[in-house]
């Protein structure tokens, strides 16, 4: 099984590496390891990115390891954002894709019990927390996030505050968000 171009490309942007040649899959072997703290062999890096011909399908916690390392809590999660990624349409529907909206275009984003974050685009998959209410997300954490999904989870790749990485966030875990362009 060969990951899909959507998947490759957020290992390319992970990574800093372009992954043009076999021998750059052992650098994200070893980039996989020392950010996970979980071995995947070189040769199973190859495969999945189709430097090796195989159909062999890869075990789920090899999977689980690519996702933990991209920041998603499983395999299943970065599926779910996978098989959205294709649709990239811009309209008053339940998905849009960060890149499609303006910066400086703000989002209120809420999510069950009682959890509000209003957001502000900067640009390149970025945001800004403008304010917080009963989220563990706090105002000025700067997010790098590229979908918003109604009814979805809220999958945050990268949460920075005070200029320090916290790692990935996901919010509206069992219900999934809410959201309305402001």
């Amino acid at each position: 099984m060969k990951l899909s171009p959507y998947i490759i490309e957020l290992l390319r942007e992970k990574s800093g590496n372009e992954i043009l040649l076999s021998r750059d899959c052992e650098l994200l072997a070893l980039d996989v390891e020392s950010v996970t703290g979980e071995h995947i062999g070189v040769n199973t890096v190859k495969r999945l990115l189709g430097f090796i011909a195989d159909e062999r399908e890869p075990r789920t916690s090899t999977l689980d390891i690519i996702a933990r390392y991209l920041g998603y809590d499983d395999w299943e999660t970065l599926r779910l954002m996978d098989a959205n990624s294709s649709n990239s349409s811009f309209d008053d529907r339940d998905e849009y894709l960060a890149c499609y909206l303006e910066i400086g275009q703000r989002v209120l984003v809420s999510y069950p019990p009682n959890r509000t974050l209003t957001i502000e685009n900067q640009g390149d998959n970025h945001f800004i927390v403008l304010e917080s209410e009963n989220s563990k997300l706090l105002k000025g954490d700067q997010l790098t996030l590229t979908h918003l999904v109604r009814g979805y989870p809220l999958l945050v790749a990268d949460v920075m505050r005070e200029g320090k990485s916290l790692g990935a966030f996901t919010a509206g875990k069992s219900q999934g968000i809410d959201f309305e362009l402001l």
